[in-house]
């Protein structure tokens, strides 16, 4: 196993001058001096592993459980995938996979729900966005990994885990029990007339259809005299980039900024509108959002509030604004490493920020205090009620009224 070990140090070494090179060239023989220096106490670690350590442990193991810490010091989304979680995250960007349901990162060292996604397991079990994750079956998640924290709470369809939340609002903890299963994703939840000529149109989250899917939507509304819009991306956790920039396209001249990304080693990236069949350039819009908006749906409500086509009405998002590019390793292993950040048109950066709405409405809650769950166990369209939820209400309210203006002028 020692010579394995060392043989793979060496393996690193080089690995690492080379991708350093560019680097060393401009910063100098110090910096790589040092580099070494730190590559040398990690070999010696090794080293004392294999010949102090109380049980023997094969060298993947070793090296698999250093990548995992070494991408989790970077951030909370950077991560190191083995194998079978590169195989399952491929799996879910495919819009089908087992388990929860649920959004989560590391927020402040706290294992934290994003969102959970709307219609599934976590959705209705009473999962929130802004939940923080204490315990796993009982388990506290103290100084837990993402890594570790997904493996924990995957698990066979049908299954059952309990997690303990601090919930924001009432901070106090409650178990909730959640049955996994298969997770079909419906990108395009929701797409009615509310009233008036008023549609309504539900983003759970952006995948690769996601624009074409609303593309057929908005015309069969556009058939029945669509005047105004409301986008609902409330607990939109994000997804694809460019079909979050497909989305805004849709709603913005061709050529204007949607988003630009800046990277260490690259120059900044300036992401435009690009042309669509049907565009819907003077339709008045109210963007919901929540703190569950988060990536790609905070993305969405900057491009169309700061090229003029939007209001946004809710909560302050997320805050979400890094790009995570995965990248596929020798052995079927890959990293899933940030790369750059998100800026707004007007060069705004939301990371950690998250973006304010323009108008602030939260939710209504019952006399439990839990929040309004206008969708949950609603299957069909014309089962929606949207007179139970206020900020739809609201955002129809703001909608008639700029109606109203358009007409006067």
């Amino acid at each position: 196993m020692k010579g394995k070990i060392f043989g793979f140090v060496v393996v690193l070494a080089v690995v690492f001058a080379w991708f350093n090179d560019g680097i060393c060239l401009e910063k100098g023989k110090t910096d790589r001096d040092s580099f070494y220096k730190e590559l040398n106490i990690f070999a010696e670690g090794l080293a004392l592993i294999e010949k102090k350590y109380v049980e023997d442990k094969l060298p993947k193991d070793l090296i698999y459980g250093a990548m995992d810490g070494l991408l989790a010091s970077l951030d909370s989304y950077s991560q190191f995938l083995d194998p079978d979680e590169y195989k399952e995250l491929i799996v879910e960007t495919e819009g089908k996979f087992g388990g929860l349901g649920i959004e989560i990162t590391m927020k402040d060292n706290l294992l934290t729900i994003v969102s959970p996604i709307e219609d599934t397991p976590a959705w209705h079990a009473g999962a929130q966005a802004g939940d923080i994750i204490v315990k796993i079956d009982g388990e506290l998640t103290k100084g837990i990994t993402l890594s570790e924290a997904v493996k924990k709470l995957r698990g066979e369809p049908g299954s059952k885990v309990v997690i303990t939340v601090l919930r924001d609002k009432t901070r106090k903890l409650e178990d909730i029990t959640i049955v996994r299963g298969i997770i079909r994703i419906k990108d395009i939840k929701r797409a009615l007339i509310l009233e008036g000529n008023i549609g309504y149109l539900r983003i759970a989250e952006f995948r690769e259809n996601t624009a074409r899917d609303m593309d057929k939507e908005l015309l069969s509304l556009k058939k029945t005299g669509l005047e105004g819009l409301i986008i609902d991306v409330r607990n939109n956790p994000g997804g694809l980039l460019y079909s979050a920039i497909e989305i805004a396209s849709r709603f913005v001249e061709d050529g204007k900024i949607i988003v630009s990304t800046k990277s260490r080693s690259e120059k900044e990236m300036v992401y435009t509108s690009v042309p669509a069949k049907e565009k819907y350039l003077d339709l008045p819009l109210v963007v919901l959002i929540n703190k569950g908006s988060a990536s790609g749906s905070e993305i969405l409500a900057a491009a169309l509030r700061e090229n003029g086509k939007a209001i946004l009405l809710g909560e302050t998002t997320f805050g979400k604004g890094s790009v995570q590019t995965v990248i596929p390793l020798s052995d079927g292993a890959a990293l899933r490493l940030t790369t750059s950040k998100y800026y707004t048109p007007k060069g705004e950066s939301i990371h950690e920020k998250g973006i304010e709405a323009d108008v602030t409405v939260v939710p209504q809650e019952d006399v439990t205090g839990k929040r309004e769950d206008v969708f949950k166990g609603l299957e069909r369209k014309e089962d929606f009620d949207y007179r139970k939820d206020y900020q739809i209400i609201r955002a129809l309210d703001l909608i008639k009224g700029l109606l109203v203006l358009s007409e006067s002028n």
